[in-house]
């Protein structure tokens, strides 16, 4: 029971650390199995990611990254990984991670807005369908005991529905000052109830401080806080990170490498967090679309089509990348400028989904995918 000195002491502790406490309300969906699915939002450049250093046209196309393409894993006979992602290519080694190249939705214009929305959504143009695949599959599952949560300021499109959602980020109160924070500290030192009550507090304060920090894109902060969020018992099943920075119109070879290295931080930090757990967990790192094979007059590249995709996790049977190649042949370009995709984006969502939570593939493509229209679903992508 809670006494009226517990309840003042809570509302206290709640006042004061306003500015930093997160917001909760929950979609319950009851499994072991975990389910991240990290957002690039800018378009993420596939061929800088997942560099196809075994294609003819590659060295004329990409001749500021050869180096990267030196030094990065080779993954297979055509296909190398940027060497920024050194926790990733431990995980394929491992055959625990997964990519797939020349991958698109079926958005084909080159407007982050829409793109986006086409890949939160699920539908086969923008602003079709009013919610969220990732939404919708919490329909598919149990109804009794477990959590989906965004870590972003707010319910991102893929997660907003009938079901309701949490979105954990730090509020846009000011914060307390250090000198007071540290003479409350002072005060509640001697006091057991408030010592471990003040503790807590100050811990979540850190934690949402980190995620805020670099407009939310504290990568290795924002991988510990979802494993904290996706471990307990009765914690959250399905999450979704949000990752921006990745249009990269200009200087492109150091900004990637940047931004893999963040992405590549968040994933280590997942999986360490997560311990045991990670073997029950599958993380999906997707982007809207890609960017164009020539870099332009800035070093960079402008928006394109085809992309690549990444599935990581405990049970993903990796060591693979899946796809179709199209080439980058001019003539094989799509529109003579970007990636030709070849793989469908959702076939790939909800394949791997349906294996991993143990659900009827054509079922689950249906439920997150119904206005797409042709479905199929990848298979033998998770045990």
């Amino acid at each position: 029971m809670l006494d009226r000195r517990s309840f003042l002491i809570r509302g206290a502790l709640g006042t004061l650390v306003a500015g930093f406490a997160p917001r909760m309300a929950f979609a319950r969906a009851a499994t072991d199995r975990r389910f991240v699915f990290i957002i690039q939002r800018g378009a993420a450049d596939g061929l800088g990611t997942i560099m196809p250093v075994g294609d003819p046209a590659f060295p004329a196309v990409r001749a500021p990254f050869l180096a990267e393409a030196a030094q990065g894993m080779k993954l297979d006979a055509t296909f190398a990984l940027h060497p920024a992602l050194a926790n990733a290519a431990a995980l394929y080694r491992q055959q625990r991670a997964l990519f797939v190249h020349a991958v698109a939705s079926p958005y084909r214009d080159r407007s982050h807005f829409d793109g986006q929305n086409v890949l939160e959504t699920g539908g086969a143009q923008a602003f079709q369908a009013k919610d969220g695949w990732l939404n919708r599959l919490l329909g598919l599952l149990p109804q009794d005991g477990a959590r989906a949560i965004a870590v972003s300021a707010t319910v991102p499109a893929a997660l907003r529905g009938a079901r309701e959602v949490a979105s954990y980020a730090p509020s846009l109160l000011p914060d307390a000052s250090e000198d007071l924070l540290q003479r409350v500290t002072a005060l509640y030192q001697g006091d057991a109830q408030l010592h471990g009550l003040w503790a807590e507090a100050l811990e979540t304060r850190q934690l949402a401080g980190d995620l805020a920090q670099d407009n939310g894109r504290n990568a290795a902060a924002t991988g510990t806080l979802a494993a904290r969020l996706l471990i307990p018992a009765d914690g959250a099943r399905v999450a979704m990170i949000e990752t921006g920075g990745w249009d990269t119109h200009s200087a492109q070879k150091g900004r990637l490498a940047a931004q893999l290295t963040g992405l590549d931080a968040m994933i280590a930090a997942l999986q360490t967090g997560l311990g045991a757990v990670w073997s029950e967990t599958l993380v999906l790192v997707a982007t809207e679309f890609g960017r164009t094979v020539a870099l332009n007059g800035t070093g960079g590249t402008d928006h394109g089509t085809g992309a690549a995709a990444m599935l990581l996790g405990g049970g993903v049977k990796g060591g693979r990348v899946l796809g179709d190649w199209p080439g980058l042949a001019p003539n094989a370009l799509y529109e003579g400028r970007d990636l030709r995709p070849t793989t469908r984006l959702d076939d790939m969502i909800a394949g791997a989904v349906a294996e991993h939570f143990a659900l009827d593939p054509a079922r689950t493509a249906a439920t997150l995918f119904p206005l797409v229209g042709q479905r199929t679903p990848l298979a033998g992508l998770v045990a």
